[in-house]
């Protein structure tokens, strides 16, 4: 079921992919980089037990600076801003903060107000080419980057990241 936490190889717990063309990723690492604003369980530089990689990096306010960093991108982009029917891409941006929020364990705020992601489904109206592709992911680099999270985190982040623009494409 989407959103479950199973065990990859009885030690690293890993999150179900909410939409089923994006691989499963790894929910927290069992060692990482210290880094002085992740939290860790009294000092050994993992995760605290049980602490999702929401809470891990930081929570809301690292999701609120990731993703509207990546939409000062978007504002900007002849090829990508075009892809947003909306004069104010402020809603899409709280839908993509919501929605990257709950994927990685924090609030369920995008399943109550929109329901089941269906990213495939939502994107099929845009020609998402190799090329916007790449442009997202120059976008959504610049949002991870400024989050500047320990090298663990940040793997697992860009990894799932690179995995769901690749499975948007959907023309040449």
């Amino acid at each position: 079921m989407a959103g479950d936490t199973s065990t990859a190889d009885n030690s690293v717990p890993v999150r179900a992919a909410v939409d089923s063309n994006v691989p499963a990723v790894p929910l927290v690492t069992t060692e990482r980089q210290h880094a002085p604003a992740a939290r860790t369980s009294a000092g050994t530089g993992t995760p605290a037990s049980g602490e999702s990689f929401y809470a891990a990096v930081g929570g809301h306010e690292t999701f609120v600076k990731l993703v509207h960093v990546f939409y000062q991108g978007i504002a900007q982009d002849p090829l990508l801003r075009p892809m947003y029917p909306e004069d104010d891409l402020g809603p899409a941006e709280e839908r993509m903060r919501m929605f990257l929020e709950q994927y990685w364990g924090g609030p369920r705020t995008y399943l109550e107000q929109r329901g089941h992601p269906r990213l495939r489904m939502r994107h099929i109206p845009f020609a998402v080419t190799p090329q916007a592709r790449d442009r997202w992911l120059l976008h959504m680099r610049a949002g991870v980057d400024a989050v500047n999270l320990p090298p663990l985190y940040e793997a697992t982040l860009w990894d799932y990241l690179e995995r769901a623009a690749h499975s948007m494409v959907n023309s040449a």
